[in-house]
């Protein structure tokens, strides 16, 4: 992987000891960006990706005891939590905190965040040389809405 071998030389050549900022990596939404962030944990960087409209994270799965006491039947507890999907606001948060900012080209830009999130991932592709179950790659995921466009197109979330 690229990526690795530069932020490899970065560290041999000195950066990224504790204290310094991070190395920020952007991936569009034709990367995996799940996977990179599993390829480089334990190193210096952050990955900021672009996620398809239609894909769904999960929750963190709740712990043994709220699992109990939710479920009186016993069983075994989840290994996700809810589904978050994108397309779907009914599924996000109530009361989360808006950020709202007057733009000069978009007029109003709103913000929304959400934190320890995962995509539930399968032994198909990326992950089929993997010993042992997909791992849980927790992030935050950030929608941004903008009241219009300069070119005046349709203005999708992002």
């Amino acid at each position: 992987m690229q990526i690795r071998e530069v932020v490899e030389r970065f560290v041999a050549a000195g950066g990224g000891k504790p204290g310094d900022p991070g190395i920020v990596v952007v991936l569009d939404a034709g990367y995996d960006a799940p996977r990179t962030a599993h390829l480089l944990d334990g190193r210096p960087v952050e990955i900021l990706g672009r996620l398809r409209s239609d894909r769904v994270m999960r929750r963190p799965a709740p712990s043994r005891e709220e699992f109990h006491l939710a479920n009186r039947r016993g069983g075994r507890p989840p290994e996700h939590g809810r589904e978050f999907v994108f397309g779907d606001p009914t599924t996000g948060a109530p009361n989360r905190p808006n950020t709202v900012t007057g733009t000069r080209l978009f007029e109003k830009a709103t913000a929304q965040a959400w934190e320890q999130l995962h995509p539930r991932l399968t032994r198909r592709a990326a992950w089929l040389d993997r010993e042992g179950p997909p791992p849980i790659v927790e992030g935050t995921v950030t929608r941004l809405v903008v009241q219009m466009l300069p070119s005046g197109g349709i203005n999708k979330p992002v």
